[in-house]
């Protein structure tokens, strides 16, 4: 009888085996799945609290590669603004903005035109309603200092007016030694004004540049500085190649001195008090003043002023307007007989091209 080769169970052997290892490895599997289900959440709370809401899953970034973090910040702009101080309810404020201070308004670059003056939009309406307007006081001061009287014989002495009614505090200041007057002038030789509020006690400054040198303390309270106030800062082109440029606006200068406030200010510019008198108030300076006391020209629309008579006239009324809405009031108005008695080159009205008015804050503290 031949010999047979016995059959092999190698093969079997080794199925069986691989067989039980995956029988093993499922129940380990699901045992696992089982302890875990019993488990309680991680996100579920201490007891007593209610448990947090589950996180939602959120995709990757569309072209994220792989293994990079798929956190994404996205910039939301919107074609409005938000109102100062945060949105309508719900809307975050700011962080950074201090709790309980008041924020400052958003920058103007127009003040708004007051209405016409009647239908013909014509410059005999603008004109009396201008004039009648600048000649009409506005607020009572008891006690006022007047530098002259308009009986003064001398033409070039000028009633320079401050209200020195206890419920505006200037005189307060000024007894107390704190009180601030900045004086703007182009070329004027008369400082009689600026000495004697000096004499009385307050820290003058004035600005000029026909002065010699740049700062010149005259006596322990009056400074005189090479600088002209102007309605803009010079180019930084310009300024870079003059760093000591005697151009300035009044809030840079404020700025580069460390003054807050100022009790008085007294301006004389030959014309260009309109379109400083409107960077005032496009800056919001006028709440750092106490007093203003501008001359103001009406021979001509003055500088950088422009567009026909009845509109000039119009935005005249409309910057002095613009005092009263910031709590500015007329307690004093000097119409200059000596000058020629004309209005934007015409004689209307028997108007003078020269007046000197005053205005107090009635908020001011």
């Amino acid at each position: 009888m031949a010999w047979q080769r016995p059959p092999r169970r190698g093969c079997g052997s080794l199925q069986r085996c691989l067989l039980g290892a995956a029988l093993l490895l499922g129940l380990r599997l699901c045992a696992e799945l089982r302890r875990a289900s019993l488990r309680p959440p991680a996100s579920s709370a201490p007891p007593g609290r209610a448990p947090r809401p589950p996180r939602p899953h959120l995709p990757p970034a569309p072209g994220l590669q792989r293994g990079a973090s798929w956190r994404q910040v996205t910039y939301v702009r919107s074609g409005r603004r938000a109102p100062p101080g945060g949105g309508g309810s719900g809307t975050p404020k700011p962080c950074c903005a201090p709790h309980g201070s008041p924020r400052r308004k958003g920058p103007r670059w127009h003040i708004d035109l007051q209405p016409w003056a009647g239908p013909a939009r014509s410059l005999d309406e603008e004109a009396l309603r201008f004039l009648r307007y600048i000649s009409t006081i506005q607020i009572a001061c008891d006690h006022m200092s007047t530098d002259s009287l308009a009986t003064d014989s001398s033409p070039t002495k000028k009633p320079w007016s401050v209200c020195l009614d206890d419920r505006f505090g200037l005189a307060h200041q000024i007894h107390s030694k704190q009180c601030r007057l900045y004086s703007l002038g182009l070329g004027s030789d008369d400082t009689r004004f600026e000495v004697g509020m000096a004499n009385d006690g307050c820290e003058v400054h004035r600005f000029d540049p026909s002065v010699k040198s740049a700062h010149v303390l005259e006596n322990e309270r009056l400074w005189y500085h090479r600088l002209s106030i102007n309605w803009r800062d010079p180019h930084p082109a310009v300024a870079a190649q003059k760093p000591y440029s005697s151009t300035r606006k009044l809030r840079t200068i404020l700025n580069e001195f460390g003054h807050h406030k100022i009790d008085i200010l007294k301006a004389d510019l030959e014309s260009a008090e309109w379109k400083v008198l409107e960077n005032l108030i496009l800056e919001d300076v006028l709440e750092q003043i106490g007093q203003l006391i501008f001359e103001i020209h009406l021979h001509w629309p003055g500088f950088e002023v422009s567009g026909s008579d009845s509109s000039v006239v119009r935005f005249w009324y409309s910057l002095l307007k613009e005092l009263e809405l910031q709590d500015f009031r007329l307690f004093h108005s000097y119409k200059d007989l000596s000058k020629p008695q004309i209005f934007l080159r015409k004689n209307i009205f028997n108007a003078s091209s020269c007046y000197t008015l005053s205005w107090v804050n009635t908020r001011w503290k």
